[in-house]
C-alpha cells in the first residue's frame, strides 16, 4: 500500500505463474525494463530493486526463486532465501 508510481504509465503483460495464478508484469514502455509484478488478490507487489531511483540496502530482502537465479547474482550470507515460491 505504500508503493507509489510518481511518473508515467507502465505497460502491462500477464502470464500464468508456476502456481497457476495470473501474474501481471508492469514494465517501462520506453526501455522495456520490468518495474514490478503483482498477482490479483494477493496483496503482494514484487518490486524490481534495479528500478528504484535511489539505491537501497537489499541485504534484508527475501530472495525467491533462487533455483533460477543467474550465476553472477550473489545472495548475501544469511539472507532469507527460497529455491522456489514459498508456501
Amino acid at each position: 500500500t505504500a508503493f507509489r508510481l510518481t511518473a508515467g504509465e507502465p505497460g502491462t503483460w500477464s502470464r500464468k505463474a508456476d502456481s497457476g495464478r495470473t501474474l501481471h508484469c508492469m514494465f517501462c514502455p520506453a526501455c522495456g525494463s520490468r518495474v514490478w509484478h503483482a498477482s490479483p488478490g494477493s496483496g503482494t507487489l514484487t518490486l524490481k530493486g534495479g528500478s528504484l531511483d535511489r539505491p537501497l540496502d537489499l541485504g534484508p530482502a527475501v530472495h525467491v526463486w533462487t533455483s533460477r537465479k543467474l550465476s553472477g547474482v550473489v545472495i548475501p550470507e544469511g539472507a532469507t532465501r527460497f529455491a522456489e515460491e514459498p508456501a
